[in-house]
């Protein structure tokens, strides 16, 4: 094996490639890059068991063949050498020379026949999307996925595809966050793909309108992006039912400037630390939010009006909680939608449907100001 291709193309390529690679794993071959030369392009391949991603660059294929090489190693080296151009061969012991500028490494391959092979997926239905839909539904429901494994399903995020619709929904026990897409077409499908997988397409997808397509199969999917492709097992087991859980009547509809809301509660949580935890007390009366917190280092009282309808609420909400779901609320104004003290709060969009966030509320003592 001996290619030459662009330094900056391959940085890149290691770059996102290299985080599908298993950090702990008693297998050598998994800590590394599978690359394979042919046909004037260079394949680059790293997987966990669990999640994959591949990816090709044109390169100056003056010999074939495949290596798997450490892939913090490789990157290292890769993102350090000074040329423009790099070039590197793999000798029959897999030797692998690497040269770039006046830089030259030899380091040690193995065998890409250690390489396990990845999921591939039969019959698969095929989902078409606009890049930057997908990555703004994504973003704006993985904040809500569960990050402990008491129930494994919830660590992921639950696609459910409708004749006219693609709707997410993450839940962790805490809060819910939904997101709904008119699209026109497709057949019904719901399938569970883990938070992990979500994290690294939303760093693949660009915020342009390029088409992305999802393959889904019976255990994987497959996400193709531009150059790329992500291979991710699905979750099984029971997800929530997510519409028994949403409160279907509120007492208070309060119509809030995002901005303001935000401000006013990263105020107060300011009294709050990973060792001083408090809840943030609400108070929803008379066209006012008022806003406060009180730790053993101080007390803190902020407020901001909003146009309001309905009863009185005095309400208490873990402040990282309720600050995720009005950082994702991606609107100038957002409805919020309460039930009282111990009810859920629904956090909307002014006009449609297109995000729903629950926050559940945290039982306030009498004597906390």
């Amino acid at each position: 094996m001996k290619i030459t291709c662009n330094q900056q193309q391959l940085v890149e390529a290691v770059s996102n490639v290299q985080r599908a690679v298993s950090s702990k794993t008693s297998l050598a071959a998994l800590e590394g890059l599978l690359l394979r030369a042919e046909d004037g392009r260079l394949e680059l391949c790293g997987y966990d068991l669990e999640l994959g991603i591949t990816t090709t660059i044109p390169a100056s294929v003056e010999q074939e063949g495949s290596v798997i090489l450490n892939a913090k190693l490789f990157g290292d080296i890769v993102r350090r050498v000074p040329g423009e151009t790099l070039t590197f061969s793999v000798d029959d012991k897999l030797i692998t020379n690497i040269q770039s500028g006046v830089s030259e490494f030899s380091i040690v391959g193995i065998a890409a026949e250690e390489y396990p092979e990845l999921p591939s997926i039969s019959g698969a239905s095929q989902i078409p999307l606009d890049s930057s839909v997908l990555k703004s539904m994504i973003r704006q429901t993985l904040f809500a996925v569960a990050d402990n494994d008491s129930k494994p399903i919830h660590t992921g995020t639950l696609f459910e595809m409708e004749e006219e619709s693609l709707r997410l929904v993450s839940v962790d026990g805490y809060r819910l966050a939904m997101r709904t897409e008119h699209i026109t077409g497709g057949e019904e499908l719901h399938f569970v793909v883990p938070g992990k997988t979500l994290g690294e397409v939303l760093k693949l997808l660009p915020e342009s309108s390029d088409s992305v397509s999802l393959s889904v199969g019976r255990r994987h999917i497959i996400f193709e992006i531009g150059s790329y492709r992500v291979i991710s097992r699905l979750l099984d087991g029971e997800f929530l039912d997510y519409k028994a859980a949403i409160p279907q009547t509120s007492a208070t509809e309060v119509r809030a400037q995002t901005r303001s809301f935000i401000d006013s509660v990263e105020r107060v949580s300011l009294l709050i630390t990973d060792r001083l935890k408090s809840p943030v007390r609400c108070i929803f009366e008379d066209g006012q939010v008022k806003i406060s917190c009180a730790t053993s280092i101080g007390k803190a009282n902020d407020e901001f009006t909003a146009p309001m309808e309905g009863e009185n609420v005095e309400i208490g909400f873990n402040n990282r909680y309720l600050l995720d779901a009005l950082r994702n609320a991606d609107s100038d104004e957002v409805k919020v939608q309460l039930g009282g003290a111990l009810s859920p709060m629904k956090v909307l969009p002014r006009e449609g449907d297109s995000f729903l966030f629950l926050v559940l509320p945290v039982r306030l003592k009498s004597n906390e100001n």
